[in-house]
């Protein structure tokens, strides 16, 4: 490799950088131990892990002599390989490489594992879809990384992304604990209702901040382009599989939350059982829809779900449905609540969390009839600024993370 073949993706990695913002930095930040020699983040598309990167060499290298960054989507790899790359750059001094879309690069865990092995005093972190699963059997990378999923914006990463309001992440023993005060803390500074309805409709993405109007139309292409090109990267699907996989999204978009019939959706999608339940649970895992099962969800084991949600908010939006106030609400709670705890389906009320506290959804006028007599039971009210004892605005739960 010459020099001129190597500044192509120098400058590139350079621009990047000059351009690249530190005042918002995500939650993940500060939980990930950049110490470890191989760290892995996935998520899904948009939500900021190029940023992450970016962000992390802009605040902790004041030179970049001996730091890299490349995105292996980057149209160099169809004529240069990635170890070709790491060995140039280790030899002239590089000690820090960070890699984005490895998805999107073959064989890529056998080659990470390679270069973790040959060159010791190597730090390596790499981004991925949040669809990603780990083959061990080809690769171990177990017992050499530390693997970290970065979600989309909380209600209260989005305060403060808009220079709104700064609150401390809460712990949910906090918040059920402390809910009020905490509240009347917040709600005496900011309208919090006015800005949790927009975070509703175009909050979870960091991207809004660039994207302005065009938000929405940005977010159903990022829905596209996850079924079209990432799906097939991670899962290798052909294309009549994926064309199924838009169909069944479309299928969840237009009837959420949708108590499934797995056997009438594959045979109207034409395929089998497992290959349904197969689309259901990647979907899932490319943070486009949220299966809620009764037992606690296992990748490996796949379940009939018992309800289906899309993944956030904003996609309820995005994907031209009928947005229903209720289904909006639960979505809300799930998509921030299940990204800490663990949430499955309650005989009563709506979800449980971590075995232990039961929850029910809904508005103002929301009752305690339906879970009166359940233990640890609470009910998580929409369109309030503060609650009071298990009454718990709906808008607080966005400050888990």
């Amino acid at each position: 490799m010459t020099q001129e073949d190597y500044q192509q993706l120098e400058n590139s990695f350079l621009a990047k950088i000059k351009k690249i913002n530190t005042r918002f930095v995500r939650y993940l930040y500060g939980n990930i131990n950049w110490n470890v020699r191989l760290i892995g983040v996935k998520g899904a598309r948009g939500v900021g892990k190029t940023t992450l990167l970016l962000q992390r060499i802009k605040l902790a290298y004041k030179e970049t002599d001996t730091v890299f960054y490349a995105s292996l989507d980057d149209l160099w790899f169809q004529s240069h390989s990635l170890p070709e790359l790491v060995e140039w750059l280790y030899q002239r001094g590089v000690r820090h490489l960070f890699l984005d879309e490895v998805h999107k690069y073959h064989d890529w865990q056998i080659i990470l594992k390679n270069i973790y092995d040959t060159y010791g005093d190597l730090n390596v972190v790499y981004t991925g879809s949040s669809m990603l699963e780990i083959d061990y059997s080809r690769a171990d990378l177990s017992r050499r990384q530390t693997l970290y999923t970065l979600h989309g914006l909380s209600f209260r990463e989005y305060l403060e992304l808009h220079k709104i309001h700064n609150t401390e992440i809460l712990s949910l023993q906090q918040l059920l604990a402390e809910h009020q005060n905490i509240a009347m803390g917040i709600c005496k500074d900011i309208p919090v209702i006015k800005h949790f309805q927009h975070y509703l409709k175009e909050g979870y993405y960091p991207f809004q901040i660039d994207a302005k109007t065009e938000y929405l139309p940005r977010l159903a292409e990022i829905v596209r382009l996850v079924i079209e090109t990432d799906m097939p990267d991670v899962e290798k699907f052909s294309y009549a599989t994926i064309q199924k996989a838009k169909q069944l999204l479309m299928v969840v978009a237009n009837n959420v939350p949708l108590t499934p019939n797995i056997s009438k959706m594959s045979s109207q999608l034409e395929t089998t059982r497992d290959m349904c339940l197969k689309l259901l649970y990647t979907l899932d895992r490319a943070d486009l829809i949220l299966l809620l099962t009764k037992e606690v969800k296992d990748y490996k084991h796949l379940v009939n779900p018992e309800k289906m949600y899309l993944g956030n908010p904003n996609l309820m939006y995005a994907l031209g449905g009928t947005v229903d106030v209720g289904t909006l609400r639960e979505t809300f709670f799930l998509s921030q609540v299940s990204k800490i705890f663990n949430v499955r389906y309650p005989n009563h009320g709506d979800f449980m969390v971590d075995n232990t506290y039961l929850f029910e959804v809904g508005g103002k006028s929301k009752t305690f009839d339906q879970i009166k007599e359940i233990p640890n039971s609470w009910l998580a009210v929409d369109d309030i600024e503060i609650g009071s004892r298990n009454r718990i605005p709906l808008w607080m739960f966005g400050l888990l993370y």
